[in-house]
């Protein structure tokens, strides 16, 4: 059940408008749900799309399951760092959507898994057979994906009690303040973009990031730097550094605009990379039948090298 707060930007819309405006629904989806009763302000049920709401009223709805798709087998490449018969650990390159959701049910990690691994079906639910953890749509690194319930389970504990270890790098604008910080910073989806995740939320979750300065490039406004998560919220890192004034090069979504990059050439790189500049290159665990801690590091994309050495080779021109 979802609850939102009407703000005073919202007073006076309609409720199909005001429900489409702070959930992921369309305006006849929104409709639908109202007309069936799934719908309260201030806790009574409405069934008028066209009553409009006020201000500090609490609208209170409910998203039904989507119709059960199935998800078929697709003859993907992978580039699989390392696999036996429980795990599986997979380097996602940037671009490729995790598991299927509304406006792509194919080409998705899922989809490519399902025609690698023949077991994958019933562990965890149809849409997303064995994945204990995802990454963004444009975050390359790494993912472990559980290959029956015995490592479902085992890999679910470990990130819920946070022994899974995960490191990013990251190209951010900006030189931070401390060569390092713990940012505690509760968010949720945003009240006014429900698209977007932010500390301005009505429904706020823990979210912990560590970050230590790598490298600084005075001369570009740049810096990269080493990422920990604590916890493992929705665009986590992204809406961290975005608070702190520091948004990931490449992620227009919170914050980068190419015009504050003064160099021509390295506004093109960052263009050209076709991602925002985070890379999940550290994955450890313990494995789940034997208890060994397994560690994996891959090499950062192409796009993000290419960046990182223009900066590097350029940083004292």
């Amino acid at each position: 059940m979802e609850k939102v707060v009407v703000e005073k930007e919202h007073s006076k819309k309609r409720l199909d408008q005001f429900i489409s405006e702070v959930s992921e629904l369309s305006r006849s989806q929104a409709k639908g749900i109202i007309e069936e009763g799934l719908v309260k302000v201030d806790g009574k049920v409405v069934k008028k799309p066209s009553q409009k709401v006020k201000e500090g009223q609490v609208v209170e709805f409910e998203i039904p399951e989507p119709e059960p798709i199935e998800v078929k087998p697709e003859n993907i490449p992978l580039d699989v760092v390392y696999e036996d018969r429980d795990v599986i650990v997979i380097n996602k390159p940037a671009g490729m959507v995790v598991h299927p959701a509304p406006g792509h049910y194919s080409g998705t990690l899922v989809n490519a898994l399902l025609y690698h691994c023949k077991d994958l079906e019933g562990i965890g639910g149809a849409l997303r057979p064995g994945i204990v953890h995802r990454i963004d749509k444009d975050t390359a690194g790494l993912l472990v994906v559980a290959k029956n319930d015995l490592a479902q389970q085992s890999l679910i504990e470990q990130f819920k009690n946070r022994t899974v270890g995960r490191f990013y790098r990251a190209l951010i604008y900006g030189i931070p303040k401390k060569d390092y910080d713990r940012i505690v910073l509760p968010i949720g989806r945003d009240k006014f973009d429900r698209k977007k995740f932010s500390p301005n939320t009505t429904s706020p979750k823990e979210a912990i990031t560590n970050y230590w300065v790598i490298e600084k490039f005075p001369k570009h406004n740049v810096s990269e730097i080493k990422c920990k998560l604590e916890t493992g919220r929705t665009h986590q890192i992204r809406v961290h550094m975005s608070n702190l004034g520091h948004p990931l090069l490449g992620d227009r979504t919170y914050g980068y605009k190419p015009s504050r990059i003064e160099d021509e050439k390295l506004r093109e790189l960052i263009d050209e990379m076709g991602m925002h500049a985070l890379c999940a290159y550290y994955l450890a665990f313990d494995h789940p039948r034997t208890g060994k801690r397994m560690e994996f590091e891959v090499e950062l994309p192409p796009g993000y090298k290419r960046v990182l050495e223009y900066l590097k080779e350029n940083s004292n021109k």
